[in-house]
């Protein structure tokens, strides 16, 4: 059976991203490497894990796209179901997040925001709004 264990997000700076994930959305430090270059967050199934650029440049060697807040985004993200997108997105900004599309009810009945975290990958907070029962 397979099961998707991790998703690891390549950054500059291990510890601001560990703070800005466990402000914002409450994660807790699952293991963290003494060399400083990787951790990884509790997030329920799927392991939440960073690496360091430099890391990084070992493990892929052919070179990659760095993200960065100031570059123009990845295209992939990270989706957070949360109680309460508007409070979410609010402490995502007040830690250290640039906006990217301001919290709304989308046409499809789903509440959503989306920000670049402090390392330049892009965070939705969602909650479904409606669900739809088949019958």
């Amino acid at each position: 059976m397979m099961k998707l264990g991790y998703v690891t997000l390549y950054v500059d700076n291990i510890p601001e991203i560990i703070t800005f994930y466990e402000k914002v959305l409450d994660l807790t430090l699952r293991f963290k490497h003494e060399s400083g270059m990787y951790a990884e967050m509790e997030t329920g199934n799927t392991v939440l894990a960073f690496a360091h650029h430099e890391l990084a440049t070992q493990l892929v060697p052919q070179g990659y796209q760095k993200a960065h807040p100031d570059n123009e985004a990845l295209g992939m993200q990270l989706g957070f179901e949360v109680e309460n997108v508007t409070e979410t997105y609010q402490k995502a900004l007040t830690n250290g997040a640039s906006t990217i599309a301001l919290p709304e009810v989308k046409p499809w009945n789903f509440e959503s925001a989306m920000v670049k975290d402090p390392s330049g990958h892009l965070v939705e907070f969602c909650r479904p709004v409606h669900t739809v029962n088949p019958s």
